[in-house]
């Protein structure tokens, strides 16, 4: 089964086809589990998110459209679900620049340690401006794109983003100094 199409799997799906359901999970799984990891925070309740998000999928499927819909629609799921979850449980990873380790030497292109610090970062951030963030440089997400998956107005997204950009590049210069950074 594995040879066949996301395409294949839906049609299979929407003709009762439990084992098909299952693979199309396990194809988009790790992509779920980690953009709710992203909101959260915590592999276990991203796990959670993730079931929930394939259980919405199951009962909407036949409102998806093709194989990039659901990718669309799944990824715009699972971070509402995250969402939902941060608000209810009052998550809210904070992570204080003052709490990570000094840099012993500068950073170089691919740094690892400088990777963990970014990341830490990131993590810092508030649930809705990590998410923009996440979403635009690390899924390579276009501005409307992140827009259509938060929900909300383009230029909320573009002036979010800016801001939350700033934030980063304003903790980064704490913890390495005053570096110049390339912009993309």
């Amino acid at each position: 089964m594995t040879d066949a199409t996301d395409e294949d799997l839906m049609v299979r799906i929407g003709n009762g086809d439990r084992v098909a359901f299952g693979e199309l999970v396990r194809r988009h799984l790790s992509k779920a589990v980690a953009v709710a990891q992203r909101v959260t925070g915590s592999r276990g309740d991203a796990e959670e998110i993730a079931q929930e998000a394939f259980l919405r999928l199951y009962q909407n499927l036949d409102r998806i459209e093709s194989p990039e819909h659901l990718a669309q629609w799944l990824r715009k799921v699972t971070w509402r679900c995250g969402i939902d979850e941060v608000r209810r449980a009052g998550h809210g990873k904070e992570v204080a620049v003052d709490d990570l380790p000094e840099p012993a030497a500068a950073a170089r292109e691919g740094d690892l340690l400088l990777e963990g610090r970014l990341r830490a970062l990131v993590a810092s951030l508030p649930p809705r401006a990590r998410m923009m963030v996440v979403l635009r440089y690390q899924e390579d997400l276009s501005l409307a794109e992140i827009a259509d998956v938060m929900g909300i107005p383009l230029n909320t997204v573009k002036s979010g983003l800016a801001r939350a950009v700033g934030v980063l590049r304003e903790k980064l210069t704490r913890v390495l100094g005053d570096v110049r950074y390339e912009t993309a």
